[in-house]
């Protein structure tokens, strides 16, 4: 479930101006907010239910089918196995959302209402994975999603944009990429291992967040270098000063490069000390994820039998 919508705001240079980001700076505060605190072993499954609770369960396959897009719903609304969810406590725990391709919206609802299911379809759109489509199709690909049913829709800027430093031909085309969307919220991805420095990715987030972007989101996950510790703390600092000049509250997606349990619990320590508690929840935090589920359910078996799942059969899937 979403919080209420960023409205946006008009463009101003002024929020954009005189950034200056010492980088060496950022990459030591980071390793070591990355590194600073272990959750106590008693409280660690309890966090990793709330990372499964935090994950866009995604499939952005050239070959996915329709009965692949079933296969990744019934996932989401089962994500862990039954006895394991009543010996925590977490009886209804799904997934925040599925993501997928916007030819499959169609399937991933039928999937769901099938399922008894009401998890957010969310679909990739807008010249995924690279924007460079011409504008009016990125906008015709947006509007094609909606009408499919997704709730939610992941765009990417066009990097060249930020590359040549066009801010406002970028607040533009993420302004009418949001209208777009009409009552479905948008998280625009920013493609932090394209935009060359860090200056850049806090203006980009900074644009977006100004054109109306209910979440912002670090990366495709097609790029070589996706969400990253230094990268997540540039953003996490201008949705903290943007909420502080607006009153809006804009929520974070890391993506791609998320693979195990470990990666996710620091994730939320981050997070948490970033943002505080408030972002600890799926209106105002997502991690894009395919195959960091399975590492959860290992994991949180463990807790519970004592031993690793082993085999497809341990874990449910």
């Amino acid at each position: 479930m979403m919080c209420e919508r960023n409205p946006g705001l008009p463009f101003s240079e002024d929020l954009i101006s005189n950034v200056h980001i010492n980088y060496p700076a950022v990459v030591s505060v980071a390793n070591a907010m990355k590194g600073r605190r272990a959750l106590k072993k008693e409280y660690q499954a309890a966090w990793l239910m709330k990372a499964v609770s935090l994950i866009d369960l995604t499939t952005l396959a050239g070959d996915d089918t329709s009965a692949n897009v079933f296969r990744l719903c019934h996932y989401a609304k089962h994500p862990v196995r039954k006895d394991v969810k009543e010996q925590l406590g977490f009886n209804d725990i799904t997934t925040a959302a599925v993501c997928v391709y916007p030819s499959r919206v169609t399937d991933a609802r039928a999937a769901l209402k099938q399922l008894g299911c009401n998890i957010p379809v969310a679909s990739v759109a807008a010249g995924f994975p690279e924007g460079q489509t011409p504008l009016e199709t990125r906008i015709r690909e947006v509007e094609l999603a909606v009408e499919a049913g997704a709730m939610e829709i992941d765009i990417v800027i066009n990097r060249t944009l930020v590359l040549e430093g066009r801010w406002e031909e970028l607040y533009d085309e993420v302004k009418v990429l949001r209208k777009a969307c009409g009552e479905a919220h948008l998280k625009t991805i920013i493609a932090t291992g394209h935009l060359a420095d860090m200056e850049n990715v806090y203006k980009a987030s900074m644009v977006s967040m100004m054109a109306g972007s209910d979440f912002i989101k670090t990366s495709t996950g097609k790029e070589s270098v996706n969400a990253t510790f230094p990268v997540a703390l540039i953003m996490t600092r201008a949705i903290k000063h943007y909420h502080e000049h607006t009153g809006f509250k804009v929520g974070f997606k890391p993506a791609g490069g998320i693979r195990t349990a470990k990666d996710s619990l620091q994730w939320l320590v981050f997070m948490k000390e970033q943002l505080g508690e408030e972002w600890l929840h799926p209106h105002l935090f997502r991690m894009g994820a395919s195959s960091l589920l399975g590492d959860i359910e290992r994991q949180l078996h463990h807790y519970c039998t004592g031993r690793y799942a082993n085999n497809a059969y341990d874990i449910g899937m």
